[in-house]
């Protein structure tokens, strides 16, 4: 019984673990971890594939610039539009009446105002009723003018073609004075960004080709350089860099997401 005793003692000393039979690497029945993308390198240890996404070169967001409830919105997610097409209409009529009162008013004090000039040609009036006249015609004018531009903003017009990235708000509810409505861009001209090391600006340059492979297509696309950020991040020490697709490729998206194909020239 003594060598069994000794040799479960061993067997239970870590430094010596292999002599019992145990395997102390990982267990057979686990499924080993994902293999990291290997990309080549440049002959410098940097790598020559980063990652890199499509956007769109014009967007932004519409928003609503007085209070009040939405109408109608002629344009819904994924729909597309040109320029100046009407996209969300607002409930005005407080508006319209408004603008309706301050044109009454102006025709009133353009009539008092003509009035006035008259009984002073005719030694009947003074000239302090004319200048008092002309002044309440001049803000009648504003008035008028002021009413105008509000009401001009119940139509939400298409700042330029594309389409609707996301809705924000739906028909008949309220909305508050720069509440935000839609989100529009222009998917004609798409650009591809990505961060890359800042060693690279010793070789990359405007112009440059390059190709994008998708993950969502898994094709490979041309594209060249358009312009370098304009600062380096001093933690990362990385650099932005925006590019454009040469060519048109209907089936190419905002938000498509890839890998970078660049290398210096030889």
């Amino acid at each position: 019984m003594m060598p069994f005793a000794i040799r479960r003692q061993t067997c239970g000393l870590a430094g010596i673990l292999l002599l019992c039979g145990i395997n102390v690497g990982m267990a057979s029945d686990q499924a080993p971890g994902p293999v990291p993308d290997m990309s080549p390198d440049m002959g410098n240890g940097e790598p020559t594939v980063v990652r890199a996404q499509l956007t769109p070169k014009r967007y932004t967001t519409l928003s609503s610039e007085i209070p009040a409830r939405v109408e109608h919105i002629y344009a819904q997610e994924g729909d597309r539009f040109k320029q100046g097409e009407p996209l969300v209409a607002l409930d005005c009529a407080m508006q319209r009446a408004q603008a309706a009162e301050a044109r009454a008013a102006l025709a009133g004090a353009g009539k008092t105002m003509a009035v006035d000039r008259r009984l002073l040609e005719l030694k009947s009036g003074g000239a302090l009723e004319v200048a008092i006249a002309t002044a309440d015609e001049g803000k009648a004018e504003a008035r008028l003018e002021s009413a105008t531009v509000v009401l001009s903003k119940c139509a939400i017009a298409a700042p330029f073609s594309g389409r609707v990235a996301e809705q924000k708000v739906r028909m008949h509810q309220y909305v508050q004075a720069g509440q935000a409505m839609l989100d529009i861009l222009d998917d004609s001209v798409l650009e591809v960004e990505f961060i890359a090391p800042s060693r690279w600006l010793a070789w990359v340059k405007p112009g440059m080709l390059f190709h994008l492979v998708l993950d969502e297509t898994g094709k490979t696309y041309p594209a060249k350089v358009a312009r370098l950020g304009a600062k380096v991040d001093p933690v990362s020490h990385s650099v932005k860099i925006t590019g454009e697709i040469e060519g048109n490729f209907p089936d190419l998206i905002a938000g498509m997401s890839g890998r970078v194909l660049i290398a210096p020239a030889s």
